[in-house]
This record gives structure tokens, C-alpha cells and sequence, in this order.
């Protein structure tokens, strides 16, 4: 059996010139609407589409308070010792020996990405103990 969703519709009761004004605006055409719309939105300075980027700035807002879970570790300089944080590049990622080297000469560049806070932190502190400028993102 199917299940049947009924809607409910609250009734707003108005009375007096607002119910009249609410006719009158039930008898316009669209066109007539869309410029009433525009005019009051000029004249007592609003805007109808307020609400809406008030809710899209509220979702951003809660969106860059969550807290971040996955990070990037980039490389942004490898330093004086080359060679070091070339070794220590290789003992954190699967790279071979030339593209190692090869991530090392093309600074900056990303090392790993959606690594957890404690691995990117890890990894930050192997490469800047072999002379290499990480940033983590």
C-alpha cells in the first residue's frame, strides 16, 4: 500500500484594506507584480532576494567553522639540503628516488593530500627537520 502525504495550509485571516490590497494584487498580471516588486524594493531601499543570501552567507559561515578533517602537505622550499629532504620525501610517500627529485626541483608542490591533522603534522615535522618549508592546507 501506498502512503498518502496530505499538506496542510495554514489560513491567514486579513481583514479591512489588507485583505483589499491582497485582491488587488490577486487581479494584476505578472508583468504589473514584477514591477510593484521592483518599485517598493527602491523605495524603502530592500531588496526581495535579501533572505536568500542571508542563508547562503549563513551556510558559508557554518561551513568554515566545521572543522577541517583532511589536509594538504605542500613543500613550498626543499632548503640548502637537498639530498636530506629528498631521502626523508621518499621515507613518507611512495615515490622513487627521481621523482623525489623531481617533486623537490619543481617547489612548490604538494606532497600529500587528505592526510589527517597527526599525519600531515608528522610529515611537516620529518621534511622541516631535513631543512625543507612546509605548509600545511
Amino acid at each position: 500500500m501506498a502512503e498518502e502525504t496530505v499538506e496542510v495550509k495554514e489560513v491567514v485571516q486579513l481583514e479591512g484594506k489588507m485583505a483589499e490590497f491582497v485582491d488587488w494584487i490577486e487581479g494584476i498580471s505578472v508583468l504589473e507584480l514584477s514591477k510593484l516588486v521592483k518599485a517598493l524594493e527602491t523605495r524603502l531601499g530592500v531588496s526581495a532576494a535579501a533572505p536568500v543570501a542571508v542563508a547562503a552567507a549563513g551556510a558559508a559561515v557554518a561551513e568554515a567553522v566545521a572543522e577541517q578533517t583532511e589536509f594538504t602537505v605542500v613543500l613550498t622550499q626543499c632548503g640548502s639540503q637537498k639530498i636530506q629532504v629528498i631521502k626523508e620525501l621518499r621515507g613518507v610517500t611512495a615515490l622513487g628516488l627521481k621523482e623525489a627529485k623531481d617533486l623537490v626541483d619543481s617547489a612548490p608542490k604538494t606532497v600529500k593530500e587528505g592526510v589527517t591533522k597527526e599525519e600531515a603534522e608528522s610529515i611537516k615535522a620529518k621534511l622541516e627537520a631535513a631543512g625543507a618549508t612546509i605548509e600545511i592546507k
